[in-house]
């Protein structure tokens, strides 16, 4: 189990879901945990729940005056900045024929510039802390293609091309930077789209886990990239999806 003492992170979409898992398991391991979103009752409740080791911050990522109150704020609160979980992120499907750009731009929004200004606005914090650590929440989608997935892929693949940049640009300042590839996850996005657990683990049940993933697994991963223990890993892609990009059986 990675330690986290004395790491001070900041996590965006932290206000439930995968987001909240990374932030309460860091929490568990011993960092302080500065929770960002835009759903501030349930950011603030989550946040509430860790007690001392955590607070809450608005945060809508693709404003840049947002994350420099949002890294200052983190600063001011707990000393210093050394994680970023670039952890925000919509999944707004629709074929290519009948995307309006207004609906791709959203995605790209969020997705994709939402990461580019939170490694921007980390670095000279992290600088200042000595070093740190960025990981950036792509897909499988960011590894491949998926009907309905224009925008989607578009902002994944970016993401996972935007990491590789900043592992070379920030390395010099002891800075690393990886990202994390899910599969499916069970998390509210699926609830509220009426998918049970079991109707999910039967969507998944090709994979060679036969099963969907649960977002304490990402928090796991993201708590091992952030920590000591991943010191000599940077501009990596590190893939969880339980096996379902591996290849396929010719039955």
């Amino acid at each position: 189990m990675s330690s986290l003492e004395g790491k001070v992170a900041l996590v965006t979409g932290a206000a439930r879901g995968q987001g909240a898992a990374e932030a309460k398991l860091f929490a568990e391991r011993g960092a302080r945990v500065m929770l960002a979103d835009v759903l501030d009752e349930e950011g603030k409740k989550t946040a509430a729940e860790l007690g001392e080791a955590a607070d809450y911050i608005h945060l809508d990522v693709t404003d840049e005056s947002q994350w420099q109150a949002a890294v200052k704020a983190t600063v001011a609160k707990f000393g210093k900045l050394t994680a970023l979980v670039n952890n925000a992120g919509i999944a707004d499907m629709n074929a290519l024929t009948q995307m309006s750009v207004e609906q791709y731009m959203k995605t790209i929004q969020i997705n994709q510039v939402g990461v580019f200004l939170g490694m921007k606005n980390v670095a000279g914090a992290m600088q200042e802390a000595g070093g740190g650590a960025i990981v950036n929440i792509s897909s499988i989608a960011g590894m491949l293609g998926a009907v309905g997935g224009i925008a989607y892929c578009a902002s994944k693949f970016a993401v996972r091309g935007m990491t590789k940049v900043a592992a070379l640009e920030l390395g010099p300042l002891n800075i690393r930077v990886n990202s994390i590839h899910p599969g499916g996850i069970m998390t509210r996005m699926l609830t509220d789209a009426g998918l049970t657990s079991d109707g999910a683990n039967d969507m998944f049940s090709a994979a060679p886990v036969g099963r969907i993933g649960q977002p304490e697994e990402m928090a796991a991963l993201a708590a091992y990239l952030i920590s000591d223990d991943s010191s000599y890993s940077t501009g990596s892609e590190f893939v969880a999806d339980g096996g379902l990009t591996a290849g396929f059986a010719l039955e």
